[in-house]
């Protein structure tokens, strides 16, 4: 009869210790789930495409369908094998993997665009490690067809200016059909994509045939805006495209002295701000910049290569938008760019990610609630309580 009794004892408590251990696998695992799925969802969720502002810009006939939805992001930097630890790689691609798909789930762009610096060691990977590199970039970053992914090449893809060769810019263009001086044409929308890399204006034979490129591409481009009455004979084998004023993608942003006028819970950190850039290393050269302005007079500058956000306006009217890193290796707050656009006009909207401090703390609060049940469920917490109980007696009693 004591046995049978020891046994039913043993057995009770045997199932209060196996259900209390599926209560704590139930909540690790809530926790895991919402920190490395869910809050994805729930943040991204809170994005919205911009509406197109009305006026006297917008044409009466243009419609939803017409407008363009795109995501802008850039400096993904997926790590290499020489300078990332696996760990460290591992954490950061599955941040990139998750933001991406949900972003495309939940937002369904047109077409996104990525503004350079893919890989971190481009410049300097042997060939099995690039097409490692790419291996992964497109299992991170891979689209539906109802999607169109365009890439611009950036100096950590194929090296700084004295990096750069042939066989890293072709290797590239392979990979991701990127050429300089590219105008790619949707809904009647123009996008000149630039090799901002090969802008360093000293005659090396990449930046040459870039520029020849680019200056070709702005002929056609001067010649398609030009009224029908308007007679050049310099225009009149040129194949015609829509007449809209381009948007301009690249990875160098054009020049400017520093961040100091930057603004924003993105732009960069006060001690960084003040920080002067460097031509042709932080920002394209002067120079350079002046020939871009002028060969395409674009409505739209969007840039990346300084990982924070900042919006600037180039002689007074041209807008630049430099696009924040989407790498937390980089940055506490990564983000994206939400563009609505149509031919004459175009409404961005930033769309920030999960803060990864917030994450960090909500580990932390889900740990310390872990040691508590634990503790409480061993009775390690009932002394102090029972101590504190008999001192509250005492003081009633007396």
């Amino acid at each position: 009869m004591l046995n049978s009794s020891s046994t039913t004892v043993k057995n009770l408590i045997l199932k209060r210790r196996l259900c209390f251990l599926l209560k704590l696998v139930c909540f690790v695992s809530s926790v895991l789930i919402f920190c490395e799925f869910l809050i994805y969802y729930v943040v991204i969720f809170q994005c919205q495409w911009p509406e197109v502002k009305g006026g006297a810009h917008v044409r009466e006939k243009e419609t939803s369908a017409s407008v363009l939805k795109a995501i802008v992001l850039a400096d993904t930097h997926l790590l290499g094998e020489i300078k990332g630890h696996w760990l460290d790689r591992l954490r950061r691609e599955w941040q990139m993997e998750r933001s991406f798909q949900t972003a495309l789930w939940l937002l369904q762009p047109d077409i996104v665009f990525i503004l350079g610096d893919v890989f971190d060691e481009g410049k300097w990977s042997s060939p099995q490690a690039w097409a490692d590199d790419v291996r992964r970039f497109h299992k991170m970053f891979k689209y539906p067809f109802s999607t169109e992914l365009v890439v611009i090449v950036g100096n950590h893809d194929i090296g700084f200016h004295y990096e750069m060769t042939m066989y890293k810019v072709k290797r590239f263009e392979k990979v991701f059909n990127f050429t300089s001086g590219k105008l790619i044409t949707r809904k009647g929308i123009n996008f000149v994509l630039v090799n901002s890399v090969a802008m360093e204006g000293d005659g090396c034979a990449i930046c040459r045939t870039a520029e020849a490129k680019l200056v070709a591409l702005s002929h056609k481009l001067n010649c398609s805006q030009q009224k029908p009455n308007h007679s050049d004979r310099r225009c009149s084998d040129v194949e015609k495209v829509p007449a809209s004023e381009p948007i301009l993608l690249q990875h160098y942003p054009l020049y400017r002295k520093s961040d100091a006028e930057c603004s924003g819970e993105d732009a960069a950190p006060p001690e960084e701000k003040n920080i002067p850039f460097q031509e042709n290393y932080d920002v394209l050269s002067q120079e350079a910049s002046q020939k871009l302005l002028w060969w395409f007079h674009p409505r739209l500058v969007l840039s990346g290569h300084t990982h924070s956000g900042c919006e600037v306006l180039h002689a007074g009217k041209i807008p630049e938008i430099s696009v924040p890193s989407f790498n937390w290796r980089n940055r506490n707050n990564p983000s994206f760019i939400m563009g609505s656009i149509t031919p004459t006009d175009f409404t961005l909207q930033k769309c920030f990610l999960p803060y990864e401090s917030r994450v960090f703390t909500i580990y932390c609060a889900a740990g310390a609630l872990l040691v508590i049940l634990i503790l409480a469920h061993f009775q390690l917490l009932t002394p102090p309580f029972y101590f504190a109980q008999r001192l509250i007696s005492k003081h009633k009693a007396v």
